[in-house]
């Protein structure tokens, strides 16, 4: 097994060779074995920084290496983080118990070595330190913000009118403000028309549109490919393709437009790339930019600020679910692995549920012998 990516290295294993500062040369040889063993899995370079430096500072708070963790150094290092100055949130508190899971797992398989090599320079072994009952789980019902949530039709609608007031206003005044303005409503729209995340609005191209054969009528946007889609344990962008549907028709006419009659052309900066969005000084805006457009559109409507950006993203979801699509086709357009997350997406309106309520009630009332079968 000494062939295998995260092996003890052979100096390490070298009798004859003397290690100055043992224990910190054994601890970032183990943090080099885990990187080469996570490349080896495909993860991504940042997850694995991300990763290297919560161990760090795990093993900084700690004062001990990993052959001498307990479970105990580990509740005191969750305590901590969670009740300090700067509380992380329970998302990062559950991504940095996760790492230390991950390493300790690496650490003390026998696959790796670490273990027989351990013990005969330390005395000791590398165990398993993380556990269910000493770390943060991970449930749907906490993985959204409690205050966020879907858009009300009526939120939605204010908010677009706002945005197409303004590139008017902006227009007609004869400022240059007009044409992001014009650009950002659009790319409002275009989140809400797929159920897009930031990033994957923002890295749009345009060569990622094609036709669906199925509906014609959409031309060349019957479908649209993400490139940039969230990936999974570090594993980088996914792809995905959403296809367009009757209830966001109206995105089509709005990506022709767009693309077709002078809207993107207008920017100096269009020639430069095929992205979707150019910026007046780049080839694409940023996810910063874009953000802040929102923002500022949000306030000045007076809506909430936890409606961000993300929550057209939810009001895709939800609408797409009150407009009677089946679960499994909303989760495969927005990209979920598992229906339990696209649950977590949906808010469904007041006046869903009330329908849904009269509609049960009605089948009730036309087939009564089915409310009581005896009678």
């Amino acid at each position: 097994m000494q062939g295998v990516s995260g092996f003890v290295p052979r100096v390490l294993r070298d009798a004859e060779v003397g290690l100055f500062r043992a224990e910190d040369r054994v601890f970032d040889a183990m943090l080099d074995g885990w990187k080469a063993q996570m490349l080896a899995r495909g993860l991504t370079t940042q997850t694995i920084e991300g990763r290297c430096r919560v161990l760090r500072r795990f093993q900084e708070y700690a004062g001990t290496f990993p052959w001498t963790w307990r479970p105990v150094d580990l509740d005191d290092y969750m305590a901590e983080r969670r009740s300090g100055e700067k509380p992380i949130s329970l998302t990062t508190l559950r991504a940095d118990s996760n790492a230390i899971a991950m390493f300790c797992t690496y650490t003390s398989s026998p696959t790796y070595g670490w273990g027989e090599f351990c013990e005969q320079t330390f005395g000791d072994v590398p165990a398993q330190i993380a556990f269910d009952w000493n770390t943060p789980r991970h449930t749907t019902d906490d993985a959204v913000p409690p205050r966020r949530r879907a858009f009300k039709q009526k939120e939605l609608q204010k908010l677009f009118d706002y945005m197409d007031d303004l590139v008017d206003r902006e227009y007609a005044a004869g400022s240059k403000r007009w044409l992001p303005a014009l650009r950002d409503s659009i790319a409002f729209k275009v989140c809400y028309a797929y159920g897009l995340r930031r990033r994957e609005v923002t890295m749009l191209d345009l060569h990622d549109f094609g036709p669906n054969p199925h509906v014609p009528a959409y031309g060349e946007f019957g479908a649209v490919t993400i490139r940039w889609a969230k990936g999974t344990a570090g594993s980088g962008p996914r792809r995905r393709t959403v296809l367009t549907v009757p209830e966001f028709e109206w995105v089509v006419d709005l990506l022709r437009f767009w693309i077709h009659e002078g809207g993107r052309a207008r920017f100096p900066t269009a020639d430069r790339s095929a992205a979707l969005w150019p910026s007046e000084r780049a080839d694409r805006i940023t996810l910063g930019s874009l953000g802040d457009s929102f923002a500022a559109a949000r306030d000045a409507v007076g809506l909430p600020k936890e409606l961000g950006l993300h929550c057209l993203r939810h009001s895709y979801i939800t609408h797409l679910i009150e407009a009677g699509y089946d679960p499994a086709f909303v989760q495969t357009q927005a990209g979920h692995a598992y229906a339990s997350v696209t649950s977590v997406y949906t808010s469904v309106g007041d006046d869903f549920k009330q329908k849904t309520i009269q509609k049960m009630i009605a089948r009730r009332i036309a087939r009564p012998e089915e409310a009581n079968p005896d009678g």
